[in-house]
């Protein structure tokens, strides 16, 4: 595959162009064309410039509004509510954050509970924000049910992801978490695809139940939870956070985040903040620093979030990306 070099500021401005040419406002482009970048920036190709095809598709046959803006709300002193109105997830989700930081500064604990929103892409994205602001961030997101309960056939939630970002002190995390409840997430069966090249096996099971390594196959039976039942539980634990304690749709009744059937998916996240300086007595940094001295000390073990980081330095230098990937959004940005 031939590959480009193109810096992160290059990435930001090419996919703002194709998502503005498909009728995304400016307040709706900037938060995520700059989560794209960061995506190339971590080494996350499938959340990246990859993605913007997918946008586009979406903005132009109504999966989302690109001129929404979102509605924020606060019903209680330390929740805010954040109406995305089917627009993209993360300038509702910027917007929220914006209350939500020093919110949870005064209170000690803060909630942000975001529905009738879309795919917010990388969650550990949106919880290293908060770790960088020095507080602990959690964060959940629901998506289109793809995954069974355990020992059944029939999808009831999707892989739901959830991630927590630690504050490492000098404005960055010290430990960053981000998993799907699926043993892989569904984007990456949907990469496989558009390449034309097998999962493992273990990653997805077909409409009949049985394992498969067909991706074509996999999108059209479910995912493999992580772990089993206990990532079946995980999933759900998200569910009922992302979206039935957002008000968001549930993932069995939202449209598909792939392809053109369906309106808006008007799924949900939900994003906790935690001063863990205050709540701890001081001792967080200590401690999380103890964990990370003890993983590291381990040979060949690896601190979660450590790649993404390292990939992060590297990229000040640029990113390789898709020749035929580049073109392609060249091309949609010229579509008027």
């Amino acid at each position: 595959m031939n590959k480009v070099q193109m810096t992160l500021d290059e990435i930001n401005a090419l996919a703002a162009s194709a998502l503005i040419a498909a009728g995304a406002t400016q307040e709706q482009t900037k938060p995520l064309a700059a989560a794209v970048a960061a995506a190339e920036a971590d080494g996350i190709a499938s959340h990246g410039l990859a993605y913007v095809p997918t946008y586009c598709e979406h903005l132009r046959c109504g999966k989302v509004d690109g001129k929404a803006v979102p509605d924020i709300t606060k019903p209680k002193p330390a929740l805010i509510v954040a109406d995305a109105k089917s627009g993209f997830a993360h300038p509702a989700i910027d917007a929220g954050f914006n209350m939500l930081i020093p919110l949870a500064r005064e209170m000690g604990i803060a909630g942000l509970a975001v529905r009738n929103s879309y795919n917010c892409g990388v969650l550990g994205y949106h919880t290293e924000r908060l770790a960088a602001a020095g507080l602990l961030g959690l964060g959940y997101t629901n998506a289109p049910a793809s995954i069974a309960p355990f020992g059944g056939r029939k999808a009831v939630i999707g892989t739901n992801p959830f991630a927590i970002a630690a504050p490492d002190g000098k404005g960055g995390a010290a430990i960053s978490i981000d998993q799907s409840a699926s043993v892989i997430a569904k984007s990456e069966v949907m990469r496989r695809k558009r390449e034309g090249a097998a999962i493992p096996e273990g990653w997805a099971f077909g409409p009949d139940g049985q394992p498969t390594t067909d991706p074509d196959i996999a999108l059209k039976g479910t995912m493999a939870p992580s772990g089993g039942y206990k990532g079946f539980g995980a999933g759900l634990m998200v569910e009922l956070l992302a979206a039935a304690a957002s008000g968001a749709v549930l993932a069995m009744d939202a449209s598909p985040f792939s392809g053109p059937v369906g309106g808006p998916p008007r799924t949900g996240q939900f994003f906790i903040a935690i001063d863990v300086a205050t709540s701890s007595g001081g001792a967080f940094a200590e401690r999380v620093a103890r964990i990370v001295e003890a993983i590291a000390a381990q040979e060949g073990a690896h601190i979660p979030g450590s790649k993404r980081k390292s990939a992060r330095e590297r990229s000040s230098a640029g990113v390789a990306v898709s020749a035929d990937l580049v073109k392609q959004i060249k091309e949609l940005a010229e579509q008027r």
